[in-house]
């Protein structure tokens, strides 16, 4: 089935207007549960109910309210959030480039992407490349919604991505927060600095699992063919006694698992000759 836009609109980039569609990039793939009743085992419903009423009421009957006071509420309905005073309802509003490093990735909410309407493709190409050329990340604002949302926009693959970022009171984290004041020798710091280099490589999304989802469907499946899997001991953590010499235990196990890698990955190579037989005695 091909996605469906969940917004039109256009980019602006100066004076140049480029008419898009907008695209969810992501979705859930986690193993969802219906609840049950646990003695007939029939699908519980949720009802929505008026306690004022004292009756069950249906979708229909349904507004929405703003509550200013206790109890007391401003009613919106689905024509106001239309009137709502934005200039730019329906445009993703360039202001700025950045580099993409200068956001730090706790501002990144949700992820989107951008195709543009066949009579858009050369801008649209143009704007891409020139981002990609100056490896610069765009940041505009958009109205989604019942919100009006900072987002940032980057190329990704031939792709043009869009992510909407959290405003500054959004986000609980205390900034220019310092670190806490413990004594670390520089053998420590050195220790867990090689511990780093040893640990870095580059970022390949597609050698991550999410292995609690299998584990989970292949419990399932046990459950449907009648089986029951056998619990798995989970390992204790290991108890810190020293800090040294857990880095170097660590830096040990590192090195290890690098080599045992390399091994598996080498491949095997055949002796180009046949051994040749030892002559019989006598």
């Amino acid at each position: 089935m091909a996605a469906r836009a969940i917004w039109t609109g256009v980019v602006t980039f100066g004076m140049v207007s480029i008419p898009v569609k907008l695209y969810s990039a992501t979705e859930s793939k986690d193993v969802s549960f219906n609840m049950l009743h646990k003695e007939c085992k029939g699908r519980i419903r949720e009802q929505k109910f008026c306690p004022t009423c004292d009756r069950k009421i249906e979708t229909d009957e349904i507004e929405k309210g703003y509550e200013y006071a206790k109890d007391q509420y401003v009613l919106v309905n689905k024509d106001d959030l239309e009137k709502l005073p934005l200039p730019n309802k329906n445009v993703i509003e360039i202001t700025s480039f950045v580099h993409q490093s200068d956001i730090d990735p706790v501002h990144y909410d949700k992820s989107y992407y951008i195709e543009p309407n066949d009579a858009a493709l050369k801008p649209f190409t143009l704007f891409m490349k020139a981002m990609s050329d100056k490896g610069m990340t765009a940041v505009a604002s958009v109205a989604i919604r019942t919100k009006q949302r900072l987002c940032a926009l980057r190329p990704m693959d031939g792709t043009l991505m869009m992510s909407t970022l959290l405003y500054p009171d959004e986000i609980r984290v205390q900034r220019g927060k310092e670190l806490p004041s413990v004594n670390i020798s520089d053998k420590e710091l050195a220790m867990a600095e090689s511990l780093i280099d040893l640990m870095t490589g580059e970022f390949d999304p597609d050698s991550y699992k999410d292995h609690y989802r299998e584990a989970l469907l292949q419990i399932i499946e046990a459950k449907l063919e009648g089986r029951e899997l056998e619990a798995v001991p989970t390992a204790a953590p290991a108890k810190v006694v020293d800090l040294m010499e857990a880095l170097a235990a660590s830096m040990e196990a590192m090195k290890a698992q690098k080599a045992g890698a390399k091994t598996a990955a080498a491949p095997v190579e055949e002796d180009a000759k046949p051994k040749r037989k030892r002559a019989a005695a006598g």
